[in-house]
């Protein structure tokens, strides 16, 4: 409560003093978020209303664009609304907000793209037990178990970090960031968002073992495949989901390894909107630029 009493609110980034300037960046947010959101509707509609769709690696694609849209959500609509009013501010219960939902999102991102690497892996390695091993039972589970495990992921990392004593309420970033907020600590991280960064940073490293162990076994098998028709199937079914984390992982080490500045950037701003932002746009047009089924249903909406 002593953070609350002594920081009601915090100062998000300002681009510019210029209204004209507030103006671009309100119209560049607001196509980026319309794009974003638009995308991954038409992904979640194509495959809930589509039967030929109702299977676990679509199953699992429709979750990722919910969490997309979610992702995008949290971060966005706050900044158009600052950027129109002339304003910095964000309340300290909405930065906790923001802050803990971002996170929840993410990490149920990672956590799902993970369970992806091991859906293609049974497809293609063990296809004759595919049906007996990803039921719709499990497939639920673990779904059940992305979400919750998010949840927890943020609740965590949010209780650590706002445990802490802020000497500034001065974020330089357009949303509440991780790096941005500790830096604005008074007496450095305490133990538990240290464990807690320790944690997380393990936890990444065994989900990118575990998938590059999955397409490890899964080109192997491929290569075996005597027909290049169907090392091509098996292939345009990977290359999408290598492409989605490829740009995750490199986007995110970028953003969040790179020299701690005092001082904003447009350097920064770049970087945080292009792990932040541009996945979530992303993900929805890589999948469905491979994958005939998608692009089917999608021209059959289209038409309507």
């Amino acid at each position: 409560m002593e953070n609350q009493t002594t920081m009601p609110y915090f100062l998000l980034l300002e681009f510019s003093k210029n209204q004209h300037l507030q103006l671009l960046h309100f119209f560049f947010f607001f196509v980026l978020y319309l794009a974003t959101v638009t995308t991954n509707l038409l992904i979640i509609s194509a495959i809930a209303f589509d039967r030929r769709l109702h299977s676990p690696m679509y199953f699992f694609l429709m979750n990722l664009a919910l969490q997309d849209v979610g992702i995008v959500s949290i971060i966005i609509p706050k900044s158009m609304i600052n950027f129109l009013m002339n304003t910095r501010h964000i309340s300290y219960f909405g930065c906790v907000t923001q802050y803990f939902l971002f996170l929840s999102f993410e990490a149920s991102d990672f956590s799902l793209l993970t369970v992806m690497a091991y859906d293609r892996y049974v497809a293609i390695c063990h296809p004759l037990h595919y049906e007996i091993v990803m039921n719709w039972k499990y497939c639920t589970e673990i779904i059940i178990l992305v979400w919750v495990s998010g949840l927890l992921y943020g609740t965590l990392h949010t209780t650590g970090t706002f445990s802490i004593i802020f000497c500034s309420n001065v974020v330089n970033q357009f949303f509440c960031e991780i790096p941005q907020l500790l830096k604005l600590s008074c007496s450095g991280i305490n133990l538990l968002e240290v464990g807690i960064l320790v944690a997380s940073v393990i936890s990444v490293l065994g989900c990118f073992i575990f998938i590059l162990v999955s397409y490890a076994v899964i080109f192997k098998t491929v290569l075996r495949i005597p027909s290049e028709k169907g090392r091509q199937k098996a292939l345009s079914t990977c290359i999408p989901h290598l492409t989605v984390v490829s740009m995750f992982l490199l986007s995110g080490c970028i953003a969040n390894l790179r020299p701690s500045s005092n001082t904003p950037s447009y350097l920064d701003f770049v970087l945080t909107v292009l792990y932040s932002l541009l996945p979530p746009l992303f993900n929805p047009i890589i999948y469905s630029m491979r994958n005939k089924n998608i692009k089917y249903v999608l021209s059959q909406l289209w038409k309507f």
